[in-house]
C-alpha cells in the first residue's frame, strides 16, 4: 500500500532524532547464559524506559515536531494523552523551542502529569474518553493555531517510532521474532515496517491486555474495533487503555503483523517484578506485557531461537516499584 510508512522515512526519522532520543541496548533477560547455551530461546529486551522521558515516544514525537515548517512550529503543539506521549510532546517542544499544551485524562497517572509540568508544558484534564482527549485537542488547535502532534495515527510519528526496529535488527540480525506493546498502534506499525523491510523473514507479534483488546479483535475482524471506555480502563496497563487503534496504523498491522496475543493482568505484574528484580530494568504495566507474553504464552508464540521484546516505557509510580522490590 502506497500510505504506508517506508524505510526510507523510517531512516530520515533516525537522522533527525539522533542525538535526542537514545539508541537503547537489547538487554538479555537472563544474567545465566546457560538456558542459552543448553538450546532454549534467548529473549532479549528492548529497554525503551531508558529514554530521557522512560518510555519509547521521544522518537515519534521529536520526529513529528521537528518536520514541521520552521513557521508552523513557532506558533506551538497540541497533543492528547494518558502520559508518555504528552511526556515526549512536551520534552520534544522544549528541546525545539516551542510550547507544548497536553490534552490529558484526569485518571492519568500523577508520576506522568509532574513529569509534564516539569518539562514546561501546558497540561488540560478531560474525562478518560478517546473522544474528549481527541475533540479536545482539535478545539485548541483550531482556537490558537497549535500544531497537532497525534499520538500514533501520523505517518511522522510512526516513522519515529519504527527506529526501533531499525536499531533491533543492526544490533540483532538474526532477529527471529519481534514481540510489541499495542495501543494506538504507532509503535508496532513502525516496527513491523522496519523489521519487515530489513529481515522479511522474522515475525512480529503485537500484545496487549486480555481486558483492553480491541487490536486483537481488530485483526480478526479486518478492520478497527472500538471498546469502551470502562473496558480498557479495567487494565492496570493505563498507557495500553486507547480504545482503537488508528486507521494508519491498522493498515501497518494488516500489512506486517503476523499476530496478536493477550496477556492477564496477573501475568504483567509477574512480568514487572521479575524484570525489576532479573534485569534491573523498570518496566510500568504497559512496557511489561511483551515480555509478559514471552514468559507466560510460549504455546502461542512462534517457535524461534531468538526473541526481542520491546519494554516500552518505565515511567512507574515509586509507591509500585517499591511494592515490585519486595
Amino acid at each position: 500500500m502506497s500510505d504506508l510508512v517506508s524505510l526510507p522515512e523510517i531512516e530520515s526519522a533516525a537522522e533527525r532524532i539522533a542525538g535526542v532520543a537514545v539508541r537503547t541496548p537489547l538487554v538479555p533477560f537472563s544474567r545465566d547464559p546457560a538456558p542459552a547455551a543448553a538450546g532454549e530461546p534467548a529473549l532479549l529486551l528492548k529497554a525503551e524506559s531508558l529514554q530521557p522521558i522512560g518510555a519509547f515516544k521521544l522518537r515519534g514525537a521529536y520526529a513529528a515536531i521537528s518536520a514541521l515548517p520552521p513557521a508552523e512550529r513557532a506558533r506551538g503543539v497540541v497533543t492528547h494523552s494518558s502520559g508518555n506521549h504528552a511526556q515526549a510532546v512536551a520534552y520534544a517542544a522544549r528541546a525545539l523551542g516551542t510550547k507544548a499544551v497536553v490534552v490529558m485524562p484526569h485518571t492519568a497517572p500523577a508520576v506522568k502529569v509532574e513529569a509534564c509540568i516539569a518539562l514546561g508544558a501546558e497540561v488540560v484534564y478531560v474525562e478518560p474518553t478517546s473522544q474528549a482527549r481527541a475533540e479536545t485537542a482539535g478545539k485548541l488547535a483550531a482556537a490558537h493555531g497549535f500544531a497537532m502532534i497525534p499520538p500514533y495515527d501520523d505517518a511522522r510519528v510512526i516513522a519515529g517510532q519504527g527506529t526501533i526496529g531499525i536499531e533491533i535488527v543492526q544490533d540483532r540480525p538474526d532477529v527471529d521474532v519481534v514481540l510489541v506493546p499495542v495501543s494506538g498502534g504507532g509503535l508496532i506499525a513502525g516496527i513491523s515496517a522496519a523489521v519487515k523491510a530489513l529481515r522479511p523473514e522474522a515475525m512480529v507479534i503485537g500484545v496487549e491486555p486480555e481486558l483492553a483488546a480491541d487490536a486483537r479483535d481488530s485483526m480478526a475482524a479486518g478492520r478497527p474495533i472500538t471498546w469502551d471506555a470502562e473496558r480498557t480502563g479495567r487494565t492496570i496497563a493505563d498507557a495500553l487503555r486507547v480504545q482503537r487503534v488508528g486507521d494508519l496504523p491498522f493498515a501497518h498491522i494488516r500489512a506486517h503483523v503476523d499476530g496478536i496475543i493477550t496477556v492477564t493482568e496477573d501475568e504483567i505484574e509477574t512480568a514487572m517484578r521479575r524484570l525489576v528484580r532479573e534485569t534491573r530494568l523498570i518496566a510500568e504495566p504497559g512496557g511489561a506485557v511483551a515480555t509478559a507474553a514471552y514468559l507466560f504464552h510460549q504455546a502461542e508464540l512462534p517457535a524461534a531461537r531468538t526473541y526481542v521484546s520491546v519494554l516500552s516505557g518505565g515511567n512507574l509510580d515509586p509507591a509500585w516499584l517499591l511494592d515490585l522490590l519486595k
